[in-house]
């Protein structure tokens, strides 16, 4: 960028990139802030401090990618622990991180309670800093998950994006800041919708995996996995558990928009893949879950010897990258 500046293309890096602070002024989202983002590349994105710097809407060249719920954004003051809050605050977005510590259905763990999906999209993001270096946006901040006398997980996140394309990196490094062994979990909810998803669209997926449904009810659409419907009324969710061998990536095609977006993740730290598929009218998604765990909750996560630990002082690095482009 700035050496279009001093070729003298332009004037002001505004022209090719927008980097701007808001804050909403209305509905129930009021009073939260949003970081926007427009890149030279056709890439429009929100990023939410207030929600662990998850990603909320996103565009590409003027059309949408991301699905949002029928709630939108919510306010950090919506957010409960409580009951069943999360079907009613829950936005969707580009990227909902799920964790640190339980992720899937609420669970009690002992004497300790676990909300749906974790703790993370509630927590505000510290040490926030976003700028223009050299050929990229950076976003950086800090988000902590703590409790007196217990846990303390902090997770710095830095999120890339390159100012001449449509693609966005995150990078989260999660650290144990404590003396004693503590069981994580993590969630890469990341959710695509129409006019990206339609019947029109395809998933295509590496051929060395082995897929596994996670009811009955997705075993009846197995042969239907990287396929889309209509929208239906009423139909229900099905969801698959992709176990990739040496490819970690997914590609959502649709030749109706000449679109298709690309996904990769570090395999290593996050060796599984949920996929979300529902077919619902109003409730019309695509979810591709970069996990570390099968979903089911912290306490059925440890008998069934699938909890991740991290040992005292021990850090682990989760990478994803989104990136959209012409076909």
């Amino acid at each position: 960028m700035y050496t279009k500046i001093k070729e003298g293309y332009i004037g002001n890096p505004a022209q090719l990139v927008t980097l701007r602070r808001v804050t909403v002024e209305e509905g129930r989202a009021r009073g939260t802030q949003l970081i926007q983002v427009c890149t030279a590349g056709g890439l429009a994105l929100d990023i939410l401090p207030d929600a662990g710097l998850d990603l909320g809407q996103c565009r590409y060249r003027g059309i949408n990618m991301s699905w949002m719920s029928k709630n939108g954004y919510d306010s950090p003051a919506a957010f409960s622990t409580q009951g069943d809050e999360f079907s009613h605050t829950f936005p969707g977005g580009l990227l909902y991180t799920c964790g640190l510590r339980s992720a899937g259905p609420a669970n009690r763990d002992g004497e300790e309670w676990h909300p749906l999906h974790g703790r993370y999209h509630g927590l505000q993001a510290e040490q926030v800093c976003a700028r223009v270096e050299g050929e990229e946006i950076l976003v950086q901040g800090v988000v902590r998950e703590t409790a007196l006398f217990g846990h303390l997980l902090e997770l710095k996140r830095s999120i890339r994006i390159p100012m001449w394309r449509a693609s966005v990196t995150v990078q989260d490094t999660v650290t144990n800041l404590t003396p004693r062994p503590e069981e994580y979990m993590q969630i890469y909810h990341c959710n695509f919708g129409y006019p990206l998803l339609s019947e029109e669209a395809r998933l295509v997926l590496p051929p060395q995996r082995q897929t596994i449904p996670r009811t009955d009810f997705a075993r009846t659409g197995l042969d239907r996995a990287c396929s889309f419907d209509k929208p239906i009324p009423g139909e229900e969710e099905r969801v698959f558990f992709q176990k990739m061998e040496r490819e970690y990536w997914a590609r959502l095609e649709n030749p109706t928009l000449d679109i298709a977006m690309k996904m990769s993740w570090s395999g290593d730290t996050l060796p599984i893949l949920s996929q979300w598929r529902s077919m619902a009218s109003g409730d019309y998604v695509l979810g591709l879950e970069p996990t570390n765990c099968y979903i089911m909750g912290r306490s059925a996560e440890r008998a069934n010897g699938t909890l991740p630990v991290l040992e005292p002082f021990q850090s682990v690095t989760n990478t994803v990258t989104i990136t959209f482009e012409e076909v």
